[in-house]
């Protein structure tokens, strides 16, 4: 292989890694019926997670055994890498969360606020993240989504 062939065959491979990149695995469980869920695994996807999208007749179950705590409670459960991330949190704090990986269990959206990820998905939506478990305890502030920055 000479210079030239060398460089332009380094190129293309620097060019399609990102095709072969993969995000983070991502376990979705979610009631069957649920539409939002669904759209909040599409959104994932399209932000670079690997999802595997699990329909739970009983997500409550799923939700007792994950250890969320019930006032923080949303319409799916998401395992990602060793952390619970309830409802339809916004990829930027998935993002925050993985990038420093605090002690806490993890991380949800009570309820299924408009505007959220998967619920309209409005940047300028306000709603709040929160942390539960570890130094998080019964759960504080972790994310403000669409505060002014």
């Amino acid at each position: 292989m000479n210079r030239r062939s060398f460089g332009l065959a380094a190129l293309l491979l620097a060019l399609s890694a990102p095709a072969f990149a993969e995000g983070p695995a991502t376990r979705i469980l979610k009631d069957p019926s649920c539409g939002c869920c669904t759209a909040w695994a599409d959104l994932a996807r399209a932000a670079g997670y690997q999802v595997t999208l699990i329909d739970s007749p009983d997500i409550g179950a799923v939700k007792d055994r994950a250890g969320v705590p019930a006032p923080l409670w949303s319409c799916h459960t998401a395992m990602v890498e060793g952390y619970v991330v309830e409802g339809h949190v916004p990829f930027d704090a998935l993002a925050r969360l993985l990038k420093t990986r605090p002690d806490v269990t993890g991380i949800a959206v009570p309820g299924m606020p408009e505007g959220s990820p998967g619920m309209g998905d409005d940047p300028g939506a306000r709603y709040d993240v929160v942390a539960w478990g570890g130094a998080a305890g019964e759960g504080r502030l972790f994310h403000r989504a669409g505060a002014p920055r």
